[in-house]
């Protein structure tokens, strides 16, 4: 098993782990600060160094409980402690625009009735798809805009914390996020709350306040069927 360090600390920029397995440019440490990508949000980069030996993590991926690091390089067998050092300006860029997925996800319930169907994020740029049940225009897209800023500029506190299964089955504001799609062996699930706006089960990392996110512009919008429909949108 690899603890996953970024779920207590999203904040975390380095970290010491030794080294369970190497296989080539395949790598994995007993413990680690390094996202492997899930729910939208991509694997983090970086790097893994001691002494002289250095390589980057170039991918990341979960098998099982543990995370393996892909590497740019193959490093000496011999290795056995690492330090690891992330691309944190890319890793804050992807925090920042998983929280407004996540504000943006409440205004448009709250104030629309519209569930999410889809999302991703980048580093630049991220996109939101969700079942709109309404008349799709110009304006509607506006005042989307324009209530999404204004949530974040509230300076809305971002909790993590964890929930028995059972009581977050029961939860109505987890309900909308499809929560029953988290496998059965999960006994306790992550939940990520922005104070009086929104409540989902979540795996992956995020501001501590909406502040933090500054402010969306929304760059595009379109019509994925009869209901679906797809905003995409920068940060300033």
């Amino acid at each position: 098993m690899t603890r996953e360090l970024f779920l207590q600390d999203s904040y975390l920029k380095e970290f010491e782990a030794a080294v369970v397995k190497l296989e080539g440019r395949e790598l994995t440490l007993d413990a680690t600060a390094f996202y492997p990508g899930g729910g939208g949000q991509p694997p983090d980069r970086g790097a893994l160094r001691i002494g002289p030996v250095r390589a980057s993590v170039v991918d990341a991926r979960r098998e099982g409980g543990r995370v393996v690091h892909v590497l740019d390089r193959p490093i000496p067998e011999t290795v056995k402690d690492l330090r690891g050092e992330l691309d944190w300006e890319r890793r804050f860029a992807h925090m920042r625009h998983h929280t407004a997925l996540h504000v943006l996800s409440g205004v448009i319930w709250k104030n629309f009735g519209a569930k999410v169907t889809g999302g991703q994020m980048r580093a630049d740029r991220a996109r939101m798809d969700f079942s709109f049940p309404g008349e799709w225009t110009t304006q509607v897209v506006g005042e989307i805009e324009r209530l999404t800023n204004e949530a974040l500029a509230e300076e809305r506190p971002v909790r993590v914390y964890e929930l028995a299964r059972e009581e977050a089955l029961g939860n109505p504001d987890l309900i909308r996020t499809q929560i029953n799609l988290v496998p059965e062996r999960v006994k306790r699930i992550r939940i990520v709350e922005i104070e009086g706006l929104d409540t989902q089960a979540d795996g992956g990392t995020h501001v501590a306040n909406t502040r933090e996110v500054g402010a969306l512009e929304i760059t595009g919008h379109k019509s994925k069927g009869r209901q679906n429909k797809r905003i995409e949108f920068v940060l300033a």
